[in-house]
């Protein structure tokens, strides 16, 4: 039987190993879709500052999606556990997607595969990271999500390269007829469908979970418990619903205001993305605040949103670190296809085999960033343990940033690899350190809901640039992509420097 104060076990390399093996097939949908949906749809006639628009719907997706997941998880207890039902469930899911994505005739359908492949890839997501935090001790934490970072790089570094390799070692076709996906990206996505299933399959029959039980009785032994948290944020004090309605008539206001400004100046119709969602954001808290004046306080809304109203000072602080690190990546998802292929290669028909060639080494640049990733990941927390993990996040994002800048300067495709050991440093950090350091200043009871409201810090930059980049590079950029990138590599240098105002509540030294 548990004591009232216990703590939890530490676990073994192979156990925290088996726990982590699902994100390889996780950053295999990932990477797959980060790397070739803006090619394909430039294939089905995408124009080049239209991509963003079309991305969209992967963010907005993840923004509904995972505090959902989120909360549904924290109040789930089955046979396959808390967090399992939702690994398998997104698994499946978004094996199927893989399969579809790139037989679609049309774009429309194109893009509805996108929203359908994120839903899912989110459905499993969310709940992977709210297991690190169920699962392992304070101290363990920074060595659990950097395994999972060692899994996202090292199933990117395969699947950003398998057009690559179908084309020069299977001997598949990089080419196709105008509107049609080449034979090497089909059989890419098809073999990723496999992987995502079956590792995720790893990992739901190899670890056991605690029972809600066992989880409070670990967390009455840490230094973050639930009676702290509610105390210091005020969560048992709900009031009349006042704070929600005047957050949501702001807010509404603003988003209101913004959309006619857009309407009166004749803007890009991508704009509305931004002015839509902010009204859309009233309207809910406004709903919240009606429920609260009838005396409904147990609504999920309801709790979802008074949790956002009232997160903890580390999780807002982290918040901006992500808002501008993402920000930064989202610009290198979208835009360094045809940065590359127009700024290095001289390529613009996406029929030519040029063009194709410099999407193929694009998929390489990916893959390296991502090998860099899996690599550094296990460095992560020895350097975290010898200075902190706000310095080592901080110093990763520098490096990111300037990788990011230096494609601008580069001719030779083969040195983009060496701006991309700076971006996979940043993106073994951004997957590991943020987390680290949130889970340790959050109560089990609600690590599903905070970790999908933490995507909201993922999703709101990423719609932000989906909205403004395309616009930017159009008006500003004169269409070269390039200086995209650029933007990115001076945002993320930003979100180094905001690292300094994050307060580490349960630093471990390892």
């Amino acid at each position: 039987m548990i004591t009232l104060m216990a703590t939890k076990p530490r676990l073994s390399f192979w156990q925290i190993w088996n726990m982590s093996f699902g994100f390889l097939g996780i950053q295999f949908g990932f990477a797959l879709q980060n790397a070739n949906v803006s090619r394909i749809f430039e294939t089905l006639g995408a124009k080049v500052d239209n991509i963003p628009i079309l991305w969209v719907a992967a963010p907005v997706t993840g923004l509904l999606i995972q505090p959902i997941i989120g909360y549904m998880s924290d109040k789930t207890w089955g046979r396959f556990g808390r967090r399992r039902p939702y690994f398998l469930a997104g698994a499946i899911l978004s094996s199927f997607a893989l399969f579809i994505m790139p037989n679609s005739p049309a774009l429309w359908i194109a893009a509805g595969m996108l929203w359908m492949m994120d839903a899912s890839i989110n459905i499993s997501m969310e709940p992977f990271r709210a297991f690190v935090g169920d699962m392992l001790p304070s101290e363990q934490r920074t060595k659990g999500f950097a395994m999972q970072s060692f899994f996202i790089g090292l199933g990117a570094v395969v699947a950003s390269a398998l057009p690559y390799i179908f084309t020069n070692f299977v001997g598949l076709s990089n080419t196709a007829p105008a509107g049609v996906i080449p034979e090497s990206v089909k059989w890419s996505f098809y073999l990723g469908g496999v992987v995502f299933l079956l590792s995720v399959f790893w990992t739901v029959f190899s670890t056991k979970e605690y029972n809600p039980e066992e989880l409070k009785s670990f967390e009455d032994g840490e230094k973050v418990n639930s009676a702290t948290f509610f105390a210091e944020n005020s969560l048992n004090d709900r009031g009349n619903g006042s704070r929600n309605l005047r957050i949501g008539g702001i807010t509404g206001c603003i988003g209101l205001i913004f959309s006619l400004w857009i309407l009166f100046h004749d803007l890009k119709a991508e704009l509305y993305i931004l002015s839509f969602g902010l009204m859309v954001f009233g309207l809910i808290q406004f709903a919240a605040g009606l429920m609260k004046r009838q005396g409904n306080y147990t609504n999920a809304l309801v709790v979802i949103l008074d949790d956002i109203n009232q997160m903890p000072k580390t999780m807002l602080q982290l918040a901006i670190v992500q808002f501008f690190s993402w920000f930064a990546l989202f610009a290198m998802w979208i835009y360094t296809t045809s940065a590359v292929t127009h700024h290095i290669y001289g390529a613009s028909d996406v029929k030519s085999a040029l063009y194709n060639e410099g999407a193929d080494w694009v998929g390489i640049c990916f893959a390296v960033y991502n090998g860099v990733a899996a690599l550094v990941a296990f460095l992560l927390p020895v350097i975290a343990s010898r200075t902190s993990r706000k310095f080592t996040h901080s110093l990763a994002l520098i490096l990111g940033g300037i990788g990011l800048i230096s494609i601008f300067f580069i001719q030779n495709h083969i040195l983009l690899l060496l701006s991309m050991i700076g971006v996979g440093v940043a993106w073994a950090s951004i997957l590991s350190m943020p987390y680290a350091i949130l889970a340790g200043a959050l109560p089990s009871a609600k690590m599903g809901t905070y970790m999908g409201i933490f995507n909201f810090f993922i999703v709101i930059p990423q719609i932000i640039a989906a909205s403004l980049l395309g616009f930017i590079t159009r008006n500003i950029f004169a269409g070269e992509a390039v200086y995209a990138l650029v933007l990115g590599g001076i945002v993320m240098i930003i979100s180094a420097g905001m690292m300094f105002f994050v307060n580490d509540v349960d630093e471990v030294k390892l």
